[in-house]
């Protein structure tokens, strides 16, 4: 029986819940299913304010309005990132300036960002990768200082922390993803998170097109007009019913993946000893969430061997990012910072392996086989 690389992972509850939706007869967003999900990621996620959308790129969206980017303005953002992260922005006529990442974490390098800032920039946009938290600390400082707003794509940091704080509870705006190859899944479906109180009220408006239908069911106006640009950012009941079951059972989902994360890296430790491959670093300030488990292979050829050879063993196993400078669009409209040395080295390294909850009784034959894989 092949193995997977990914699969979507339900609780039972989901039909449940989305029958109940169907019932109910409001099926576009903002109802019942809607506000309990935005309270209980409001509660988990330690925000001021939660705003469903219809993706985790539309949150990344309405960040880039709130920040109001116009045309040459700049965001500081990795390279090695999904097109989202840029293009929410580019969208804006804002220009991505890539700077490169760390060797541990293969999150942003805090300490290039400084060096990249021109009178032009007006974001940083980290983006925690496979939920292990950016140095956020450095980066909110260095914000302060340029007076700069800090955009968090926490699109797999859901359940994850730094120093204790939420992924995305840390800087001004965050946004989440709930797409089925996330932990917590709604097929599509996102997040925005705001921390700012400056963005609480346009917020709402930007997600329901520019309107302030918000204040109007609230009772705070006698009727809703158009006030602001916007768009139909807002999921749907039918998201909400289902993202509400996964989101209740997100210890136990996030449990089941670390128990698998933690068998990965105990049983991968011979292959970083023998210097075969280097398993995930997770620095100790970091609570990370086990959204994935990767190795760094020592170069390209390997990994494009690996993953061959799994392949056809009955094991999917994949890479991860093309950084975004080397894209036909990167090219064309974004800028780098610096060279992006560790940028290009990593991504060519890194093979990802099947991790989902159910995959435990398959556990130890991807083991076995990656490891015979990867020693020969």
């Amino acid at each position: 029986m092949d193995i997977p690389f990914n699969k979507p992972f339900t609780t039972g509850k989901e039909l449940i819940y989305i029958e109940q939706a169907l019932n109910s007869r409001q099926l576009a967003g903002g109802g019942a299913f809607t506000k309990k999900c935005t309270v209980w990621l409001e509660q988990s996620a330690g925000c001021r304010k939660a705003l469903l959308t219809h993706s985790c790129t539309a949150a990344l969206e309405m960040a880039a309005i709130l920040a109001d980017i116009k045309p040459g303005d700049e965001i500081i953002m990795p390279s090695y990132t999904f097109v989202s992260t840029a293009n929410a922005f580019v969208l804006r006529g804002g220009v991505p300036v890539f700077v490169d990442i760390r060797e541990d974490t293969l999150n942003i390098d805090e300490s290039k960002i400084a060096a990249a800032i021109t009178p032009k920039t007006r974001a940083i946009v980290p983006v925690h990768y496979a939920g292990v938290g950016c140095e956020m600390d450095t980066i909110m400082a260095i914000a302060d200082k340029h007076r700069l707003l800090v955009i968090e794509d926490a699109a797999q940091g859901v359940k994850s922390g730094y120093k204790g704080r939420p992924l995305g509870s840390i800087g001004h705006l965050a946004a989440f993803s709930f797409h089925e190859t996330k932990n917590i899944v709604s097929g599509e479906g996102g997040a925005l998170l705001v921390n700012d109180p400056r963005f609480l009220e346009r917020a709402e408006y930007i997600l329901e097109k520019g309107t302030n239908r918000s204040r109007f069911f609230r009772g705070e106006v006698d009727k809703y007009t158009w006030v602001d640009i916007g768009s139909s950012f807002l999921a749907s009941e039918i998201v909400a019913a289902c993202l509400l079951a996964q989101l209740e059972a997100e210890d136990s989902i996030t449990q089941r993946r670390m128990d698998i994360w933690n068998n990965y890296h105990r049983a991968f430790m011979e292959l970083e000893e023998s210097g075969k491959a280097r398993r995930p670093i997770i620095p100790n300030e970091c609570q990370h969430n086990a959204h994935m488990y990767y190795l760094l292979l020592p170069d390209l050829e390997k990994r494009t061997r690996c993953i061959e050879r799994l392949k056809s063993q009955g094991i999917s196993t994949v890479f991860h990012y093309v950084p975004l400078d080397t894209s036909p669009m990167g090219r064309k409209v974004t800028r780098t910072a610096g060279d992006l040395t560790q940028t290009h080295n990593l991504s060519d390294r890194l093979v990802r392996l099947p991790l989902w909850p159910g995959l435990e009784d398959q556990l130890a034959e991807v083991i076995d086989k990656v490891t015979a894989v990867v020693n020969g």
